[in-house]
């Protein structure tokens, strides 16, 4: 393991939780491997790592652009993250308003409505 994979699996367990991670691990296989080893070193332990701004500004960020490239199935995992980045309701909120103005109302209004459910979820749990 390189020191990346391992700086990359904290971040991952510290923004995802670790029931979230070691289900994921749990799953692995073998066809999968280097790709998990790949997102792990890069997202994780690269960008998600990086000291360059905070972990709630990243966790904005990357709803956003979920959210505009209509990659919304990632959405309900990072809203689940929030509870550990620091990322506000209000803050993911003026995060899907700048993908309405910038990339489009539809795609924000999924991504709203995601957030909506993943928030009542989250609550229920509580």
């Amino acid at each position: 393991m390189t020191k990346r994979f391992e700086d990359g699996m904290k971040t991952r367990r510290r923004v995802l939780g670790d029931a979230h991670v070691d289900r994921a691990e749990a799953n692995k296989t073998a066809f999968d491997e280097p790709f998990q080893t790949l997102i792990t070193e890069s997202a994780w332990g690269t960008v998600w790592t990086s000291e360059g701004i905070s972990l709630r500004e990243r966790s904005m960020i990357t709803l956003a652009l979920l959210a505009a490239l209509g990659n919304f199935e990632e959405i309900p995992m990072h809203i689940h993250a929030t509870a550990r980045t620091g990322a506000s309701k209000q803050d993911v909120l003026e995060a899907f308003q700048h993908v309405a103005i910038y990339a489009g109302v539809p795609r924000a209004n999924h991504a709203l409505k995601l957030a909506k459910q993943t928030y009542a979820e989250m609550e229920q749990d509580a």
